[in-house]
């Protein structure tokens, strides 16, 4: 298969094709197991890549005061189905730059393949960087997901990340990030999942606010149908004043699903303020009862709330 075919099935798997790669001028990186099979960068935007047995070694650097203006697109895949892939991933964005990066991760056929990702992010002063990873499971729940990220946003940075998985089945999935955040930086970080048959999810998120006036928002956004299972813990600590904070997690839970919210709160200076709120249950039943008066069954109801809990703007 040349890189060209592997190319066009690994955008044909995310809903996309070359001509979308064609028709822009912006950045854009394919990579197949440990393959770079289709690369083009813009000014401001340097990436140096390291080809390792399992993965590849990406350093994704944005330079001081660039702008990139339309988003970074990415895609990380495994065609087979089985076998690893390791991303190791150093990404510098410097002070007062600006990117946006549109990762999708696809394994379409995925029996027994496991994806592994280790970051090492840093958010210079004044810059603005966000992060929207897209994952792509195939039908069978054979996919172990592990994605590990540090991340230090820097005074007056701000750092947008969320994590989809957006068709197919979640598999299995342990997410773990930890961020730091200096004076007056600010950290969304969101997360939306759709786990069935017996899916397992993990999430570890946690948020440092050790600097004056920073600010973090933790969001999960969880539905489970069938065996599947989710734990997620939400860490946010405060010690600095004018540290504010908020953590969120809604978990829906349908059949014989398990979900555990455990919100982790801890505040140590007396100007800091830190707020959660967790909802773990079946659907809202106002919601279910108003979607059936207007003439929906059951079912297509429970997938209309579903799907605007897991809606970027739920």
């Amino acid at each position: 298969m040349t890189t060209t075919d592997v190319v066009d099935q690994l955008l044909e798997s995310i809903g996309m094709n070359r001509g979308h790669l064609l028709a822009s001028d912006a950045a854009h990186i394919e990579v197949s197991h440990n393959q770079v099979v289709g690369r083009r960068l813009v000014p401001g935007l340097d990436v140096d890549t390291d080809q390792t047995d399992d993965g590849i070694a990406a350093r994704i650097r944005v330079r001081e005061g660039s702008v990139i203006a339309k988003p970074v697109h990415i895609c990380f895949g495994m065609l087979p189905e089985d076998g690893l892939q390791y991303i190791n991933l150093d990404i510098r964005v410097e002070e007062h730059a600006r990117a946006s990066i549109l990762a999708h991760c696809t394994f379409p056929n995925a029996k027994k393949v496991e994806h592994k990702m280790d970051a090492s992010i840093s958010v210079g002063p004044g810059a603005r960087y966000s992060y929207l990873e897209r994952h792509v499971h195939g039908p069978y729940g054979g996919v172990l997901v592990l994605p590990k990220a540090k991340v230090t946003i820097e005074e007056g940075a701000q750092f947008t990340t969320e994590f989809e998985l957006i068709r197919g089945r979640a598999g299995r999935i342990d997410l773990d990030y930890e961020c730091i955040c200096r004076a007056r930086s600010i950290l969304d970080m969101t997360a939306r999942i759709t786990g069935r048959e017996d899916d397992a999810i993990v999430m570890h998120e946690t948020a440092h606010l050790v600097g004056d006036e920073a600010r973090a928002a933790l969001v999960s956004h969880i539905a489970l149908r069938d065996e599947a299972r989710a734990d997620i813990y939400n860490t946010l600590t405060a010690s600095a004043p004018g540290a504010r904070g908020h953590v969120d997690c809604k978990e829906i839970v349908l059949g014989n699903a398990l979900a555990r919210a455990v919100p982790i709160v801890e505040v140590h200076h007396p100007q800091a303020h830190i707020t959660h709120e967790a909802a773990i249950g079946s659907v809202d039943s106002k919601q279910l009862q108003t979607l059936l008066a207007r003439g929906l069954t059951e079912d297509e109801a429970t997938e209309m709330i579903i799907e605007g809990l897991l809606s970027k703007r739920s």
